[in-house]
């Protein structure tokens, strides 16, 4: 069922957002009733599960009973060392991954998704190791890029 469109290209005012020679406004390839093929959000967490999947077959004991969350960003005040990637919380056994910081804090040398898939890859190998009180390098030794 195709949702509602909360206003009709006529009423917006001609030569406001991308209207091209009279042809109307663009939309996404994938038509208005449709979700978009991939965003920011879904690539973060399907990176971060295929992770979390790949580090607990790893290590299958270890990580038995560890949560992992998603947060867009910390809400505390910011450390010493500038914003936290993430917060491992040892008693409760959690991980919580902050997704802003990670995505756009970090300059990568090449903006492509293999470098941000491994971006985001070596932040949670990163607070795995942290909760275990491991180097990441002995978490995931063929797979952990240092970014």
């Amino acid at each position: 069922m195709p949702r509602p469109v909360s206003r009709s290209l006529d009423s917006v005012a001609r030569g406001r957002g991308r209207d091209r020679h009279g042809r109307g406004l663009r939309s996404a390839v994938t038509g208005p009733h449709l979700p978009l093929l991939r965003s920011r959000v879904g690539f973060f967490d399907n990176c971060v599960s295929s992770s979390l999947e790949y580090v607990r077959d790893l290590w299958p004991n270890e990580l038995a009973n560890v949560t992992v969350h998603i947060a867009n960003a910390p809400t505390g005040p910011l450390a010493a060392s500038g914003v936290d990637r993430w917060h491992v919380d040892r008693r409760a056994r959690a991980i919580v991954l902050y997704r802003i910081p990670i995505e756009r804090l970090t300059r990568l040398h090449r903006d492509d998704d293999w470098h941000r898939r491994s971006l985001i890859e070596s932040c949670v190998f990163r607070a795995v190791a942290e909760l275990l009180g491991k180097d990441p390098w002995d978490i995931a030794p063929e797979r952990y890029r240092h970014f």
